[in-house]
């Protein structure tokens, strides 16, 4: 007779377990008002662009697009989108309320995956400008980090009409030729993308020249796909050695498991192929520009060239813990930042 008690220990029984768990979290928060306007798969640009659309109770609520990166997805904004939308709830003010939308990128997570090339930033930033105005906005922030900070620079860059301003935590603003005499600030920038673009530069480098290849791979083991996510937590984030001292488990084996269910290693790789010849000296910009810098990014930008690359910046913070997955990692603090930086927006 067999021992049903040790079922749930079978390595078929977990991975079940843990499909069920992460599907479970996600679909909690995708809590969409009633409005027509608020499908959750559109095609824009012949792609199906999955998102998730919150809508304040607040009538004069600001919308915001909020963008992940990579190895991010939808699931880093999760613990935002209460606090952003129903600020009063926690223990905020109604007059900072957002409606939220949250897309996944091409290629990512529950969007379509792209079978032609040619998704740059800028296509999915122009995508992202026909998706709120098919949400019905006229008016409207946006904010991301990483790629998302890269489609968000992009979407500063050609100011469509309807777009008030940005939020970035991660600052695209290296000078286009690196000086020859640097503060101490502007060296430990230089150092860090050296860590960044070296030690640190193994998946981008095999993503941004053989996606394909190294895809193929992480389609065909789990193990592997968990390894190539987890170095990043553990190397890009606020720890003394492991990335479970400040990530937890759970929102690991989320971000994980969705690329894993959704079978988007090489799609989502895609991204570093198509947009290969960018770099972190990202355009100047001149629509107001909101900034908040976390001490264990990598690279670490200083504020000298922040404050020359964005010639209107509003906003200008210091976190005092965190690193590059803020929203992951940070969540209190990136929505506090995020409300202080585009509150002036507001009038």
């Amino acid at each position: 007779r067999p021992d049903h008690s040790t079922r749930r220990n079978h390595p078929d029984g977990a991975r079940r377990q843990a499909r069920q768990a992460t599907a479970r979290r996600i679909e909690s928060t995708q809590t969409v008002t009633e409005d027509p306007r608020d499908s959750g798969q559109p095609q824009i640009d012949g792609l199906d662009i999955h998102f998730i659309h919150v809508r304040s109770k607040n009538p004069h609520a600001m919308p915001l697009i909020l963008t992940h990166g990579w190895p991010g997805s939808i699931v880093e904004f999760l613990k935002l989108i209460g606090p952003l939308t129903d600020p009063v709830s926690f223990g905020g003010d109604a007059a900072d309320s957002f409606d939220v939308v949250i897309p996944s990128l091409p290629g990512f997570g529950f969007s379509q995956k792209p079978a032609e090339t040619g998704w740059s930033v800028s296509r999915i930033a122009s995508a992202w400008v026909e998706l709120m105005k098919r949400l019905g906005y006229t008016r409207w922030a946006a904010q991301g980090g990483d790629w998302g900070g890269v489609v968000t620079t992009a979407l500063g860059a050609v100011q469509p009409e309807g777009l008030v301003g940005i939020h970035l935590n991660t600052p695209f603003a290296f000078p286009a030729r690196i000086p020859d005499t640097l503060s101490p600030e502007q060296r430990h920038a230089v150092e860090t993308l050296a860590l960044y673009n070296g030690d640190l530069g193994g998946s981008s480098h095999l993503q941004g020249t053989k996606p394909q290849t190294v895809g193929i791979a992480l389609a065909d083991s789990p193990a592997g796909q968990a390894a190539w996510i987890y170095e990043k937590f553990q190397s890009k984030t606020d720890n003394h050695g492991l990335a479970e001292e400040a990530l937890s488990t759970d929102d690991m084996l989320d971000t994980i498991s969705l690329y894993w269910f959704t079978n988007s290693a090489a799609s989502s790789g895609r991204i570093y192929w198509e947009n290969r010849s960018g770099t972190f000296a990202g355009p100047k910009l001149t629509l107001p520009v909101a900034v908040t810098v976390f001490p264990k990014d990598i690279p670490l930008l200083p504020r000298s060239w922040i404050d020359d690359t964005y010639s209107n910046l509003i906003h200008y913070g210091e976190a005092d813990k965190g690193g590059h997955f803020a929203a992951l990692e940070q969540p209190e603090i990136l929505v506090g930042e995020i409300r202080t930086g585009l509150r002036a927006l507001r009038s």
